[in-house]
């Protein structure tokens, strides 16, 4: 098929989609599936005109024996940007549709002799230079879909006022004011909207707990959650929804939305943490069918084509570690794949993820961010290993995913 014809019959896919909902449901499901598709459509353009832009090489781990299900050919790493020499990393980190925007270190600043507040750096992705810059003015950071901007919070949490940086310029191009003080933001999946999570107390307080153990822990089994914004970007309105108390809540417990854009849901602990869904008014929900099997930490979730799931943390056989594949309307597993909490799809078949470094033993956890592909042994470094660190006021880098 040339590219003239796929042009043509992704317009008729396009024109044949018609929404079924509320005005404006169809373009929020399908929006990232547009964007997918206009990059698919750019990527076999480039190939088909030999104008492609070849990444660095990446050495493969021992694979294990077992045959790729989708043999891995020259096309298929062009969409890899590696740097397994670097630690954090200082170049951009990507594959697939999924990118590293950015990533945040966090230690705490001492209030008093027992409590403190875990602050954190960020360094974000630059889409103009391709590397990472610091940027310590904002206590949270939430990168829109395809990178161009991110909403921030100041320090000083919780805050009513919510900025729209440009990732370029690093400059505040906007600023939205809430009614409830807010601390944790996340993005509509078409990027259209934000869920800001109210608190009453800054989230991100910590004790010293354990008697003379002199370090610093989360508060735990206090309800410091009050409810949620839904922000419409577009006019800068804002609503809110009180929620009740939750169960065993920690400090910090953010709402992020659902697959599909028309829910919110947060962890819930009774026993073995669940997801919680809320419709954007607020009102408790039961989870969509897509998503009724979705573990509070599998970061994944959903592949783009929604026929699979990423279980939670994953399983050791030896000095490897494999993770679930879910079918999500059932909760069946239906198969399993390299790595230790998977956290984005790169598209239907690939996942991103951590993988223990190889050698390293169980004592200390050295992982690395990887890319592996269902149905194969192969493992792609993205990143050096991570380092841990051996105390608790400050933390190894975060990495911080967004649809670029």
């Amino acid at each position: 098929m040339n590219v003239e014809e796929l042009v043509r019959d992704t317009l008729r896919e396009q024109a044949a989609e018609q929404p079924s909902a509320e005005p404006g449901f169809a373009d929020r499901v399908l929006g990232a599936r547009r964007r997918r598709r206009v990059r698919r459509l750019a990527a076999v353009a480039m190939a088909t005109a030999a104008v492609v832009t070849v990444s660095v090489g990446v050495p493969l781990l021992d694979s294990g024996g077992k045959d790729d299900v989708r043999p891995a050919g020259v096309i298929e790493q062009k969409d890899v940007h590696a740097h397994p020499d670097q630690s954090p990393p200082r170049d951009m980190i990507a594959a697939g549709d999924m990118a590293l925007a950015a990533y945040y270190t966090t230690e705490v600043a001492a209030r008093s002799e027992t409590q403190g507040v875990a602050e954190r750096t960020y360094h974000l992705l630059n889409p103009g230079t391709g590397r990472y810059e610091e940027d310590d003015r904002w206590s949270y950071v939430a990168v829109a879909p395809g990178m161009k901007r991110a909403a921030v919070l100041e320090r000083q949490l919780p805050t009513k006022r919510i900025g729209l940086l440009d990732l370029r310029t690093r400059q505040v191009e906007a600023w939205i004011t809430v009614d409830h003080g807010v601390g944790g933001l996340a993005f509509s999946p078409d990027g259209s909207r934000l869920v800001a999570t109210g608190y009453a107390e800054n989230p991100d307080l910590r004790v010293q707990t354990f008697g003379g153990l002199k370090d610093w822990m989360p508060e735990f089994g206090t309800d410091n959650r009050t409810g949620f914004h839904i922000v419409e970007l577009a006019s800068g309105k804002a609503t809110w929804s009180a929620t009740e108390p939750g169960d065993h809540l920690n400090f910090r417990e953010d709402f992020a939305f659902g697959a599909d854009g028309t829910t919110v849901w947060s962890r819930v602990v009774r026993g073995n943490s669940v997801r919680q869904y809320h419709d954007l008014r607020g009102e408790k929900i039961a989870a969509p069918a897509a998503e009724r099997h979705l573990v509070w930490d599998a970061l994944a979730g959903l592949s783009p084509d929604g026929r699979l799931a990423a279980g939670g943390l994953g399983r050791e056989k030896g000095e490897r570690t494999y993770t679930s594949l879910l079918d999500p309307r059932t909760g069946k597993e239906v198969g399993e794949v390299r790595g230790n909490g998977a956290m984005a799809w790169a598209d239907d078949r690939r996942l991103i993820t951590w993988e223990r470094l190889p050698g390293s033993g169980t004592d200390t956890y050295r992982p690395r961010i990887v890319l592996v592909t269902i149905g194969s042994e192969k493992v792609v470094p993205l990143t050096g290993v991570r380092e841990p660190n051996e105390t608790l006021a400050r933390t190894e880098w975060e990495p911080v995913f967004a649809e670029r």
